[in-house]
């Protein structure tokens, strides 16, 4: 459904990606991970056909992006980070406009709105006018309009920023249906647990470049690995143990099998330097550690990436 290959997109002298190769196929969910300026954004942008490529090329449902940009729209529903949803008027009526405008009409439209609205928890707000909803309330709309005619290719930025635990579970519910069905999610997000509650694959970006991809349990046993990371107040102590690396000015982490053992050794070690000593995390393999050791940094939950836009 999705075939991305050799994209490379630049502004001014940033490069925001270097040669991503992608495919996604129908029924399969693959989760976009990458800290804020990977490249997320930029690669669904292009995609979708709102920004063009500087080299490579997208091809969706055997259309060139590129060359047909009108024809592949019906193919693809898309939800970015921005807010789509017209304010002025009730959520219904956002609703009923962009189904419309995807070629949905009468019984089959209405028939969608009420299902998507009962899923997504906004059933009791169609009557309301956008501009009088909560944040997470506008967050679901804007996803729902995305998801109507149920695409071939739904592609999600970001979908659950700022939504509650309950708002959460009912879209990756929705998500999980969709692809059941058929379509290919390319699914952007800083929450690890939601990849696993999806039974996505994967893709990583660092820096614009993809450096790993493909299912969560082939990902761990390639590159998940034990740890500890020792946070000081102050400079992180050097010590003479296998597999400690000082690797920020507070932190320290040590790799080992057993990182519990791995953690008492260290304590010993550290002298004087255990005065300062904030916290340890053990970190064992998983999603979270495979990251860890590709990029060299933990996962952490972030601000919706704006530098991408802000150069665009």
């Amino acid at each position: 459904m999705l075939e991305a290959a050799g994209l490379y997109k630049a502004y001014g002298g940033v490069e925001a990606l270097r040669g991503v190769d992608l495919t996604i196929r129908p029924g399969e969910v693959v989760a976009l991970l990458g800290h804020n300026g990977a490249g997320k954004t930029t690669f669904v942008s292009i995609v979708a056909g709102l920004r063009r490529p500087d080299a490579g090329s997208v091809v969706v449902s055997g259309i060139d992006v590129a060359r047909r940009p009108y024809d592949v729209r019906q193919y693809i529903g898309l939800a970015p980070q921005d807010l789509g949803i017209y304010p002025v008027v009730t959520v219904r009526e956002n609703l009923v406009l962009f189904g419309e405008l995807a070629g949905l009409t009468g019984r089959q439209l209405a028939s969608r709105i009420d299902d998507l609205a009962e899923a997504l928890e906004l059933t009791e707000l169609l009557a309301r006018s956008a501009a009088t909803l909560s944040g997470g309330e506008k967050r679901r709309l804007h996803t729902a309009i995305a998801l109507l005619h149920r695409p071939p290719l739904l592609l999600l930025d970001e979908p659950t920023t700022g939504s509650d635990v309950r708002t959460r579970l009912n879209l990756l519910e929705v998500v999980r249906n969709l692809a059941a069905d058929g379509s290919a999610v390319c699914y952007c997000t800083h929450y690890l647990a939601e990849v696993e509650a999806l039974g996505a694959s994967v893709a990583i970006l660092e820096r614009g470049r993809l450096i790993a991809s493909g299912l969560v349990a082939d990902l761990i046993a390639r590159h998940g690995s034990a740890s500890v990371e020792m946070c000081f107040e102050g400079p992180a102590p050097q010590i003479s143990l296998d597999g400690a690396t000082v690797v920020s000015d507070s932190v320290l982490r040590i790799s080992a099998p057993d990182p519990t053992a791995a953690a008492a050794t260290a304590l010993a070690a550290l002298g004087t330097a255990a005065s300062r000593l904030q916290s340890i995390d053990i970190i064992h393999p998983s999603l979270e550690s495979v990251y860890l050791e590709l990029t060299g940094r933990r996962f952490e939950i972030e601000e919706p990436e704006v530098a991408e836009e802000a150069m665009a």
